[in-house]
C-alpha cells in the first residue's frame, strides 16, 4: 500500500452499518464482506476523503496503534477491498 493513493468506492459496493459493524453487498457478484468497528471507520474515513494518507493520519489519532501496525493493517484490509472489486486504489 503506497499512502500517496487515492481509493474509490466501487458504485457495485453497497454497505449497511449494524451494531458498529458495517455488511457491504457487491451488486454484481453477490458477495458479502463483513468489517469489524476498526475497518467501519476506515471505510467511513474513505467515503470521506478517498485519500489513503488522510484515513491513515485520522486513524492514528483516534486508535492506540502504531504506525507501523497501522499500516500494515491498512495494506491488508485495501487489498482484500481492491481483490474484491470493492474499492479501486490509484495513484
Amino acid at each position: 500500500m503506497n499512502l500517496a493513493q487515492t481509493v474509490t468506492i466501487s458504485p457495485d459496493a453497497i454497505h449497511q452499518e449494524v451494531s458498529g459493524e458495517t455488511v457491504i453487498l457487491d451488486l454484481k457478484s453477490e458477495n458479502y464482506f463483513g468489517l469489524d468497528e476498526v475497518g467501519t471507520r476506515i471505510w467511513q474515513l474513505t467515503e470521506e476523503t478517498g485519500s489513503l494518507q488522510d484515513v491513515y493520519d485520522r486513524m492514528l489519532a483516534e486508535y492506540d496503534v502504531t504506525a507501523e501496525q497501522l499500516e500494515e493493517d491498512m495494506g491488508e484490509l485495501f487489498s482484500k477491498l481492491a481483490k474484491m472489486g470493492l474499492v479501486e486504489l490509484s495513484d
